[in-house]
C-alpha cells in the first residue's frame, strides 16, 4: 500500500500498538515508525489514559494532516479523538452502520447478508459511529467463512483507503453533522 499512494499523499509516519507487518513495510520504505504498546494484562496494572496520552503525543510529533486507523483494533480514548477531531479516518470491514465493532465479518455472516463490504469513516466518540466518507460492497457467498470473506474485504478496504486518501489530498473533505463527503 505504501507504494500505491503516489505523489499526492505523503506518509509522515506509521504507528502501531504491537509488532506488525505495517511497521516492517514502513521501515523498508524508510518511513518513520513508532510503537505505543498496548498491554492491559500487565501484572502491575494498566493505565489506559496514559496509553492514550502517549499515543496522542506520538501522533502529534509527526504533525499529520490526517490520521489513518487501519487494522488498529483499539478504541481510541476521548483525548485522542478530541485532539485530532475530524482528522482520523478509520477503515471498517462492513457497510456501516450495519455490524459495528470488532466482529463485523462474523456478524455479517451470522446475519446472512448477501452484501457486506468496507467503510471509511471519520472517527467520533462512539465505536464505528462516525460520519461515513466512502463505502464499497463485497458480495457474500454461501461458501464463505469468516477468513475467506475477511480476506476479500481487506483487499477492497486497502484499495478504498488509498482512493480516499488520493481524493481527499486533492480536494479535501467536509463533515456536517452525521454526513461526510469528499469535496468536488
Amino acid at each position: 500500500m505504501l507504494d500505491d499512494l503516489g505523489p499526492s499523499v505523503e506518509i509522515v509516519a506509521v504507528g502501531a500498538d504491537r509488532p506488525c507487518l505495517a511497521l516492517e513495510r514502513a521501515e523498508q520504505a524508510s518511513v518513520p515508525v513508532f510503537r505505543v504498546d498496548y498491554n492491559p494484562d500487565r501484572v502491575d496494572g494498566y493505565d489506559r489514559e496514559g496509553w492514550n496520552a502517549r499515543l496522542a503525543a506520538e501522533i502529534a510529533a509527526y504533525a499529520p494532516d490526517v490520521i489513518v486507523s487501519a487494522g488498529f483494533m483499539r478504541i481510541l480514548g476521548a483525548g485522542v479523538v478530541e485532539r485530532f477531531r475530524g482528522r482520523i479516518l478509520n477503515t471498517h470491514p462492513a457497510l456501516l452502520p450495519s455490524f459495528p465493532g470488532a466482529h463485523a465479518v462474523e456478524d455479517a455472516l451470522a446475519y446472512g447478508v448477501a452484501l457486506t463490504g468496507s467503510t471509511v469513516h471519520i472517527v467520533d466518540d462512539g465505536v464505528d459511529t462516525g460520519p461515513i466518507i466512502a463505502q464499497r460492497a463485497v458480495p457474500v457467498s454461501r461458501e464463505d467463512t469468516g477468513d475467506t470473506l475477511h480476506e476479500r474485504i481487506k483487499t477492497v478496504e486497502r484499495a478504498l483507503i488509498v482512493d480516499v486518501l488520493h481524493q481527499t489530498a486533492e480536494s479535501g473533505y467536509t463533515i456536517e453533522g452525521r454526513k461526510a463527503w469528499i469535496n468536488d
